[in-house]
């Protein structure tokens, strides 16, 4: 199986785009997203992107019970969904991409998280 190095590239890079962007913005991130929603035409593409986040969070949920794992491990994944979006979506395939089972050997590539 491959390994998510695409989205490991796109976790890294957008990453730190968002934090640079964050360091430079003159308002807060809280104030920025309810300047987005006081107009129909912006409020309409935040709206979409939430949509689109909820959908990432019940694959992430049935993606953990399909695993057996907890849903306490997921809990840091809907957080960081939950304020950066597509942040969260990206470290969680990152995280678990890395760490799944080799499909010679049935043993981990890397500890699993």
């Amino acid at each position: 199986m491959k390994k998510p190095y695409i989205a490991l590239v796109t976790l890294l890079f957008f990453s730190v785009y968002t934090a640079s962007t964050l360091f430079l913005a003159e308002q807060s991130l809280l104030a920025f997203g309810l300047g987005l929603m006081s107009r129909p035409d912006t409020a309409q593409v935040v709206i979409d992107l939430y949509l689109l986040a909820c959908m990432a969070c019940i694959w992430m949920y049935r993606d953990t019970r399909a695993k057996g794992r907890s849903l306490t491990s997921l809990l840091p994944y809907l957080v960081i969904t939950a304020i950066f979006v597509s942040i969260g979506p990206l470290l969680y395939i990152v995280v678990n991409g890395f760490g799944r089972q080799s499909p010679v050997t049935g043993t981990h590539d890397y500890p699993p998280p």
